[in-house]
């Protein structure tokens, strides 16, 4: 497809046998003008021939670089191919595609730049709830946000308010917060959230909530120094 509405972006790494799953969920939805990229992000388990088995576009990294650089591959591949509406979703099955119609229907009704999901009951356990609790927390506490599930992976933006975002590790943790301070207003609507029932998470305490602080710290910075002006023109 030359110019697709909306790309659907997926981060993938070591996922085969599930990503297949992954991908016939968001095929089965009922979108119009639309794509599917998956970023290998250095699998080592043949995640990247399973994807481009199910028909999806599949960017690959040689070496596993993260989720952030791994969803900004896949948000610069749908910026170039025209899209219009970029949608992020994680491979592991645990947040329902059959979600992504509300996150559009929100994006059209409002004046938003982006929607974000947020896990309305979450199927994990009681010590990963309390990380990601403590870890929102201290994003929202540095960053003077009210995001309320900044983990979960099912967001829609339009295409022009993440196109040349701050690029960092970690950054997708800071999406709704980046385009807020780009000028961009940010809704949220309840979604899904499936229990976990192949693979492992990726993430511990380190990664939810001690990383958390110091990325958010980082975060502050910028919000702090971001250039903010006007221009205006005399004519003669």
């Amino acid at each position: 497809m030359d110019h697709p509405e909306i790309t659907v972006t997926m981060p993938a790494y070591n996922r085969a046998g599930l990503i297949s799953r992954a991908i016939e969920s968001v095929q089965s939805q009922t979108l119009s003008e639309w794509e599917l990229v998956i970023v290998d992000d250095g699998s080592t388990d043949g995640t990247g021939n399973e994807g481009r088995g199910e028909g999806a576009i599949v960017l690959t990294h040689p070496r596993n670089r993260g989720k952030g650089a791994a969803l900004r591959a896949g948000i610069a591949r749908a910026y170039a191919d025209g899209a219009e509406v970029i949608v992020t979703l994680d491979a592991d099955g645990q947040n329902d595609p059959a979600d992504i119609p509300a996150l559009l229907d929100e994006l059209a009704r409002s004046d938003a730049a982006a929607v974000a999901g947020y896990r309305a009951a979450r199927q994990d356990t009681a010590w990963k709830r309390l990380q990601s609790r403590i870890a929102n927390g201290v994003r929202n506490r540095l960053n003077d946000e009210t995001i309320r599930d900044t983990g979960c992976s099912l967001k829609a933006f339009r295409a022009d308010a993440v196109r040349d975002l701050p690029l960092f590790t970690g950054m997708h943790r800071f999406l709704p917060t980046l385009v807020k301070m780009r000028g961009g207003a940010v809704a949220e609507v309840p979604v899904r959230h499936r229990p976990r029932r192949f693979g492992t998470t990726k993430y511990g305490m380190w990664n939810r909530v001690f990383r958390s602080l110091t990325d958010a710290l980082a975060v502050r910075w910028m919000q702090r120094r971001v250039l903010r002006y006007r221009v205006t023109e005399d004519l003669p």
